[in-house]
């Protein structure tokens, strides 16, 4: 029996490599024995000593490449194994992955499944709480995967909350962020993990004053949610109560006129407002005087998102009341729209700018810069759910599409975006930067906001 050793759990590499060598060796599957890691820790012995190839190299279908290199991330001890009598199978038979009614394809694709929906959990359930350090505050998260998935989960919270300090820490892996570099380590324990911060009361509030019991499935709840990753996240401590008490939520409910906008919506903004002013999600806070939220009726029926505060935004703590702002009004007047009708807020909530003598120059918003405070316009969204919301320049409309957009393109027409509309126009910075045709660009300016407010008025009459 010849035995190889793999570096790690998910150590795809070193299985490739390991199992082209065995390959061309001409070494069957049932000679050859797999272990990975040193306990199932991310650091572990180095590859056995392969066998010298005793025929040419094969070609593989790059759908087994993208299939192993899934499934070898699942728990199974025996992945190793399958994974290489397939590939000896598929030496001979190179068209053997299009047989989907094998049994041995069908099983590798039930693992590959598996590892999917684990990093999709890993993704939808980390629940981060700040924690002091010496470097400042840290985001410190415990999860417990069922697969060896640390690795493969870990780009997208780099991504994701590129400008925050975080940790992920599971009884296997712990991976850590320092805004530059992503770094591996052992496992940890629970108690290694903070158990809670002051922000949870207020996101526990949040999620209790969102909670919808008209729309309650526990079956569906349960299957995309189950019961084990509760003990992990602050709002799942009320989901108990709250199914409990549906019933007689969703009575109450009915005897609330549908359009009228109830004390726990009003509690739930006022909530997120609340958490937003402590914002650190990027480094703008440090600058910047204070956090500028959004503004508006609740039921509004249009929500206009900006780039972001001003100075003089920045000063006052309210969006749209600098140069900016005011040609904005005009042009909302000109165009028939009442702006007290209308919710306004900014893709970024924090001034970003130069300093220049006494003076602060607007500087644009980076991608993570605009990423990270995305969470705040999707919190409004959800609590406002405008039928249409308007993206005021390229900067918004990367916040609302999640990703980089020409304004030109999308400008004019709706577009699809959850619970609602999405249209797409110029900032009004803009028309106040623009040389050629002023007059011309603030027509066109005010006829997409003319057919913005017909068409909101078209949705209320259904």
């Amino acid at each position: 029996m010849r035995r190889v050793r793999l570096e790690r759990e998910d150590d795809f590499d070193g299985w490739r490599e390991a199992a082209r060598a065995l390959a061309t060796a001409g070494v069957p599957a049932e000679e050859v024995g797999w272990q990975a890691g040193d306990g199932g820790d991310l650091f572990g012995a180095g590859p056995a000593p392969l066998p010298p190839p005793s025929a040419p190299a094969f070609a593989v279908p790059r759908a087994f490449l993208t299939l192993a290199e899934t499934a070898i991330c699942h728990s199974d001890p025996e992945r190793f194994a399958l994974l290489y009598a397939l590939l000896l199978r598929l030496r001979g038979q190179p068209r053997a992955m299009e047989d989907a009614a094998d049994p041995l394809i069908q099983r590798l694709e039930r693992m590959a499944k598996a590892v999917r929906r684990d990093i999709h959990k890993m993704h939808a359930f980390v629940r981060f709480r700040e924690v002091p350090d010496a470097g400042g505050n840290r985001y410190v998260a415990w999860f417990e995967p069922e697969h060896h998935i640390v690795r493969a989960a870990s780009g997208f919270f780099a991504r994701r909350f590129a400008n925050m300090r975080w940790s992920i820490l599971t009884p296997r892996a712990s991976v850590h962020w320092d805004g530059a570099t992503l770094m591996e380590g052992p496992g940890a324990v629970r108690a290694d993990a903070p158990e809670g911060d002051p922000i949870e009361e207020v996101w526990k509030t949040y999620y209790a004053s969102i909670f919808n019991p008209a729309r309650l499935k526990i079956g569906a709840m349960l299957k995309e949610m189950p019961k084990r990753y509760w003990k992990n996240m602050p709002e799942t401590a009320l989901v108990g109560e709250l199914v409990a008490g549906a019933q007689a939520r969703e009575a109450r409910m009915v005897e609330v006129s549908r359009g009228q906008i109830g004390g726990n919506a009003r509690a739930a903004w006022e909530a997120v407002r609340a958490e937003a002013k402590g914002c650190t999600r990027c480094p703008l806070y440090r600058h910047g005087t204070q956090t500028v939220f959004g503004e508006g009726p609740l039921a509004a029926r249009i929500m206009f998102v900006g780039e972001q505060p001003g100075d003089q935004e920045d000063l006052a703590g309210r969006p749209f009341v600098g140069p900016a702002g005011q040609l904005f009004d005009r042009a909302l007047n000109d165009a028939g729209v009442d702006r007290a009708e209308t919710y306004v807020t900014n893709a970024v909530k924090h001034f970003k700018f130069e300093q220049r003598g006494k003076r602060r120059i607007h500087a644009k918003p980076d991608a993570g810069e605009i990423d990270a405070c995305r969470w705040w316009i999707e919190q409004e969204r959800i609590l406002i759910r405008p039928p249409l919301t308007v993206a005021l320049g390229a900067t918004a409309a990367r916040s609302l599409f999640g990703k980089a957009v020409t304004v030109s393109k999308l400008r004019g027409q709706p577009h699809q975006l959850d619970g609602g509309e999405a249209w797409v126009t110029v900032h009004p910075s803009f028309l106040l930067r623009v040389r050629d045709d002023k007059e011309g660009e603030y027509a066109r300016f005010v006829e997409d906001l003319r057919r913005i407010g017909a068409r909101a008025r078209a949705i209320a009459r259904g």
